[in-house]
């Protein structure tokens, strides 16, 4: 996959993260919480954290080039 493909389909992950809005049916992937942030993950896939997992993983999702994304 070119960078400029990938970029793309970053893009559209974080584009459709942003019109699915978490629920309260959506669950923190490590510790079953209510998820306050999607990671849109550079490849293809997504996690679901609480606000304190993803303040914990935050620096090194943003060091692989994820998106993290925070319902309004």
């Amino acid at each position: 996959m070119t960078a400029f493909a990938a970029a793309t389909a970053t893009t559209a992950a974080v584009a459709s993260a942003i019109a699915r809005p978490l629920t309260r049916a959506d669950r923190c992937d490590a510790c079953g919480a209510a998820a306050r942030v999607r990671v849109v993950l550079p490849t293809t896939g997504e996690l679901l954290f609480c606000g304190h997992h993803a303040r914990r993983h935050a620096p090194r999702l943003r060091e692989i080039g994820a998106e993290l994304v925070t319902d309004p």
